[in-house]
């Protein structure tokens, strides 16, 4: 019988999801503004457990598998705070935040299927204990739910988010066809990034604007800052997969380089490796490691320990680092389509926020 891991417990706060510091939130103003989204939040915990429930006793493990290992719930929390410049988390809101994290929740289980990732937020991935056939469509049940939640929040939400599915799919289907014959391999995988993190968490931004009836021009802003901040955070991402294990997440380092995806340290290699022998040899090392585990059913823990030694040579290499560089470049640049935003604890938040995302490599 399937063990499903308990709820994880978390702290239902701006400073836990979004990694901001508690002395953000010193003044009154400001410690009613937190507690005002973390009150929402709890509606949208509690209403995460109820959408997700199914009139089958299957569904109903499987679709919570995911949602019960943990998770920031970063979209739905940018929905509740965007909300904060218009009337706040009304039952519009609370609904649009709901819909958000379940369609983020539904697109782990389809990329872990196309990824065959091994593990998910710390617990083995629904495709390691279900098989592929029950994770993909555990993902469609979950998308199908969120499309009911959009649908009764009228037509604009259902345009919304039919066009962040839209390119949520175009996404992996550009990740997974690669760059065209002529394309750049590091812009084609920045456009990936934008479509399949960046469109998510620009389309949460903006429905707590249209939902909380904020003013019409606050929602250029927050979908530009949600793009940005969603490439700059993949990019992160791709750094920290160079690190060592960490025992919270169950994943082995350099996960993705492991299952073939050219993240942009490797692709930045790639560029180097034209004009640097040192860098064609370690290149040249990782794609040989990557073969292997792509064409041998077992490895040995020789082969192991050569290529943590490689991917730990990448890790510092200046092309990290050039990622790094490149990640603060998107950030900065989200940070700064804030600027028609109002003064106040929103802005702030964002702006934190965004320096905490490119910090996580610390």
């Amino acid at each position: 019988m399937t063990r499903v891991p308990p709820l994880a417990r978390r702290s239902k706060t701006l400073s836990a999801s979004l990694g901001l510091g508690e002395k953000l939130f010193a003044s009154s103003e400001e410690r009613r503004f937190a507690e005002a989204i973390e009150a929402g939040l709890e509606e949208v915990e509690a209403g995460l457990l109820r959408e997700v429930s199914f009139a089958d006793d299957m569904a109903d493990v499987t679709s919570r598998y995911l949602l019960e290992a943990g998770g920031k719930r970063i979209r739905p929390v940018l929905t509740l705070l965007t909300a904060q410049l218009g009337d706040g988390a009304n039952p519009a809101v609370i609904t649009a935040a709901q819909a958000i994290e379940i369609t983020h929740l539904a697109s782990l289980y389809h990329d872990d299927v196309m990824d065959e990732a091994e593990m998910r937020r710390g617990v083995p991935s629904a495709q390691s204990v279900w098989g592929n056939s029950v994770a993909i469509l555990t993902g469609d049940l979950l998308f199908a739910r969120a499309s009911k939640l959009v649908a009764s929040l009228g037509e604009g939400a259902i345009k919304l988010q039919a066009d962040t599915f839209e390119r949520l799919c175009l996404g992996q289907l550009h990740e997974t066809i690669g760059p065209r014959i002529g394309e750049d391999p590091v812009e084609h995988y920045l456009q990936v990034l934008a479509d399949k993190t960046g469109s998510l968490i620009a389309a949460a931004a903006q429905m707590g604007v249209v939902f909380s009836h904020a003013p019409e021009e606050y929602a250029a802003p927050v979908v530009a800052f949600g793009e940005k901040i969603g490439v700059a955070f993949q990019l992160i991402d791709d750094i920290i997969d160079l690190a060592e294990p960490e025992a919270s997440t169950g994943k082995p380092q350099g996960t993705d380089l492991r299952a073939g995806v050219a993240t942009l340290p490797l692709l930045y290699l790639q560029r180097a490796a034209h004009g640097d022998s040192g860098s064609a040899e370690l290149l040249h090392r990782i794609e040989h490691h990557v073969d292997v585990f792509e064409t041998e059913e077992s490895v040995s823990p020789q082969h192991d320990e050569a290529f943590a030694l490689a991917v730990s040579e990448l890790r510092r290499h200046d092309v990290t680092a050039q990622t790094l560089d490149e990640a603060r470049r998107w950030a900065r640049e989200a940070v700064e389509a804030l600027d028609p935003l109002p003064q106040g604890p929103v802005k702030l938040a964002l702006s934190k926020f965004a320096e905490a995302v490119v910090d996580r490599t610390t």
